[in-house]
């Protein structure tokens, strides 16, 4: 499984957009074929930080998420957001 957490800041001048577009943005992310767990949220100290986590059921799937985002409305809006995450891999497991 690929697993990516962390968060965004988002300048004053961008947040309305990113508010206002971050429901869509979840809802595609979660019909994608391969999202296990995605979540973002304001965070309630600073209204500028979303937190992010977020699970993917390979890399490839991480990938296609990437990569659709990337053409995306979300990802123009959120072009210039300043990005912190980690990134961890955990091999697949098959009982």
């Amino acid at each position: 499984m690929s697993r990516q957490f962390g968060y965004r800041l988002v300048e004053n001048d961008d947040l309305n957009a990113v508010i206002a577009a971050l429901a869509g943005h979840i809802k595609l992310t979660r019909q994608e074929q391969g999202c296990v767990l995605f979540e973002v949220t304001q965070d309630c100290g600073d209204k500028n930080r979303f937190n992010v986590y977020e699970v993917f059921s390979n890399q490839t799937a991480f990938e296609f998420h990437q990569a659709r985002v990337r053409h995306s409305v979300w990802g123009t809006i959120t072009k210039d957001v300043e990005r912190h995450y980690q990134v961890s891999e955990q091999p697949e497991i098959s009982l």
